[in-house]
């Protein structure tokens, strides 16, 4: 039997502008997993999890063409990403293999509520992750990405995917979203192992180091947040508000970049001083298009941050969920977690999450 994790992400900085090509965003990913236990059997395939625990999925992998018993939403991650996978080790001609998947996951709170840390593209991940090693195939992170990636566009239908790149490449990263309209038209006319091979439009994914004064704090609102609904009010609204629209995403992806140029500095000022402006130019946006992105709830959760010193803001979506802090030495971090359950925020104890030194560092990158 092998195992593999891949972990869920949160934003630091870029929502919103990252779902539109060639804007980049930063992200973390912390120490809450998607765990997939694999081993391979002789028979038919199954897939378990613990989360839709009375459900298993049987299947069978003929010349790896994946034919399941039944269809599941619950699932449906999943069985995307298997069908690409399997789809590309055909064209690798490797030999058929019959294998089940047991999944596990602890990116929701123990009574189930969610944190949004991006479990659909932490286990699109796990699942290319755990047939590359049943098939002892490298763990090339780029190839785990682009086919991971392929999977969760094909069932969400849009994203910039920055959550995929976050959970195959771990830490702390810059991102930098790629054409899908490419990538949509490759895939009518090309082989996956085609695609796969190609660069992508657009496509950049770095680590980045922190400097060593700068500590990350992660609040919790506990009321969960709709991601789809509000990007899809947005990209419902950005037709009718152009030239607002187009001078967000100039502004953010300059704002990005001037973070990620800071990181390369271990400028710890100028990665806070870009947090304050990503804070504003988000909650310009949900003024703008009417909607939520900074709640009650979440704007006091920065505010208490600033008024120790430290910078905050929302992370993704905004509308609930979680919300981060960058603070340095001088900062009482006890006196925010103090303030912030006096209002029914939760200081979440998650760590970073590390890269496993597995793989070449290939992909297009920020310093190239």
């Amino acid at each position: 039997m092998i195992t593999v994790k891949a972990p869920g992400k949160l934003y630091i900085a870029g929502e919103y502008a990252v779902v539109e090509a060639g804007h980049p965003a930063v992200l973390i990913t912390v120490d809450q997993f998607i765990q997939v236990n694999a081993k391979i059997v002789k028979d038919s395939g199954m897939i378990k999890s613990s989360q839709s625990p009375h459900q298993i999925i049987q299947w069978h992998n003929q010349n790896h063409q994946i034919h399941f018993t039944q269809q599941s939403a619950a699932f449906s991650y999943v069985m995307m990403a298997m069908r690409i996978t399997e789809a590309y080790l055909g064209e690798l001609n490797l030999p058929t293999h019959q294998y089940q998947l047991s999944i596990d996951s602890d990116l929701d709170s123990h009574d189930g509520h969610k944190y949004g840390l991006g479990s659909s593209a932490a286990v699109s991940v796990a699942i290319v992750k755990a047939i590359f090693k049943l098939y002892q195939l490298p763990l090339d992170t780029l190839t785990i990405f682009k086919l991971a990636a392929i999977a969760h566009l094909k069932v969400q239908g849009n994203g910039s995917l920055g959550d995929v790149a976050a959970s195959a490449y771990q830490g702390w990263i810059a991102y930098q979203s790629f054409d899908r309209n490419w990538l949509f038209d490759q895939l009518q006319t090309h082989s996956i192992k085609d695609v796969i091979e190609q660069s992508w439009p657009g496509l950049k994914v770095e680590r980045l180091t922190p400097p060593n004064n700068l500590k990350l704090m992660i609040g919790w609102t506990g009321s969960p947040a709709s991601t789809a609904s509000l990007v899809g009010t947005v990209a419902g609204k950005k037709a009718n508000q152009t030239n607002f629209y187009q001078s967000f995403l100039a502004q953010s992806k300059a704002c990005v970049n001037q973070m990620i140029i800071a990181f390369h500095h271990q400028d710890t000022a100028g990665i806070q001083h870009q947090i304050k402006v990503n804070r504003q130019l988000l909650n310009q946006l949900g003024h703008s298009m009417g909607i939520p992105i900074e709640t009650p709830r979440l704007k006091q959760m920065s505010d208490i941050v600033i008024q120790h010193g430290g910078v905050a803001k929302t992370s993704g979506a905004g509308g609930g969920d979680c919300g981060i802090a960058l603070i340095d030495d001088h900062v009482d971090d006890r006196a925010i977690v103090n303030d912030w359950h006096d209002h029914q925020i939760n200081k979440l104890n998650f760590k970073i999450s590390n890269h496993e030194q597995e793989e070449p560092n290939d992909q297009p990158s920020f310093s190239s």
